[in-house]
């Protein structure tokens, strides 16, 4: 009897960690985040500019995280303590947590792959941030190119593309290198700072934000060559088309509201507009689309109003630490950032 309860007791604890609806049962994790009142929303936790606890008020800021918030905006209209939930991942945790309902979705500086999209049971979002993978020397090594790091150790993050990546160009090159793994991005830059590697490789929006935090930023040189296209954005548990919707259409919204014009400061201004467009697109027109995607229509305002647009978000976070919009400005700037229509 003990071993049956101890079995009992197993399964128990193993179905409280998987999501409790599914495309296959009829439902979806929208119901389930709407009924338990809060997103749980994967994040990295340690890279400044994307997500990284603010050492004075512990409060979660970056990039990514503010992609949490509009999701969570998107949903509950408001963005509240209570229902919206962080949760540090490592690279090698994340995708584990996904698949076993620990998180509702990652917003965590995640590669859109083939492999990961048709292996691992999970669909793709948007792509938030156009990327891609480089390398940090320090400035005092001299070193312009990746042909000049014959024989270098390379510090990498596991459970990455990063480590592939870098592997696969050190021996098209002919170069001969060794890869100093670690956990955690803290790690990879502190055993750089400490000098245990003669280069750091990451995707260069994680370079800028590691380098940011180094004691002397300066000491450090980001080359100038690119060896991956990196799309980073949302991912969440696969063949939940209600679920993915909204994360894809809340995502949208940030970068509409930024081709309208319409951000934080003057949203009020445009819930009286007399423009068809905008008036569809804030939910107030005929046609509102909210209610299609299981959100109240004025859900893009939601967002607007506590997070603000795709320029605000980029803004206050990214340039800090190095980071021009460069090919992440919209369509209509030369960017490629281009989302679909909304009507």
């Amino acid at each position: 009897m003990k071993k049956l309860s101890l079995v009992l007791a197993l399964i128990m604890i193993l179905s409280m960690a998987l999501p409790t609806a599914s495309a296959q049962d009829g439902g979806s994790l929208l119901d389930v985040v709407k009924g338990r009142g809060k997103l749980v929303c994967g994040v990295n936790g340690q890279i400044p500019g994307f997500s990284f606890l603010d050492p004075d008020t512990n409060e979660m800021l970056g990039f990514d995280a503010d992609f949490c918030r509009v999701l969570a905006a998107a949903i509950f209209g408001e963005v509240t303590a209570d229902n919206l939930e962080f949760v540090m991942l490592t690279a090698n945790e994340r995708f584990t947590a996904l698949q076993t309902g620990q998180v509702d979705v990652l917003f965590r500086n995640t590669t859109w792959t083939t492999t990961r999209d048709g292996d691992l049971g999970i669909d793709f979002g948007p792509t938030t941030f156009y990327d891609g993978q480089g390398l940090m020397v320090k400035a005092d090594l001299g070193v312009t190119s990746i042909t000049e790091l014959d024989g270098a150790s390379i510090c990498v993050l596991t459970g990455t593309t990063t480590a592939l990546n870098i592997t696969e160009t050190m021996e098209t090159l002919g170069l001969a290198y060794e890869l100093v793994p670690f956990e955690e991005s803290s790690q990879t830059s502190a055993a750089f700072e400490e000098g245990r590697c003669d280069a750091l490789t990451s995707d260069q929006s994680q370079l800028a934000g590691l380098r940011s935090g180094l004691a002397d930023p300066g000491s450090a040189v980001i080359l100038s060559d690119v060896i991956s296209k990196e799309p980073l954005g949302p991912a969440y548990i696969e063949n939940d088309s209600v679920w993915g919707d909204v994360v894809k259409w809340s995502v949208f919204a940030t970068l509409t509201a930024e081709e309208l014009g319409i951000d934080s400061t003057n949203i009020d201004d445009f819930l009286a507009s007399e423009d068809t467009a905008v008036q569809r697109f804030l939910g107030i027109g005929e046609n509102p689309s909210g209610s299609l995607l299981g959100l109240d229509n004025d859900f893009a305002v939601n967002i607007i109003r506590a997070v603000g647009n795709y320029a605000e978000i980029y803004d206050r976070n990214l340039p800090p630490i190095g980071l021009p919009r460069g090919v992440n400005a919209l369509w209509s700037d030369g960017g490629l950032m281009y989302p679909p229509a909304w009507r």
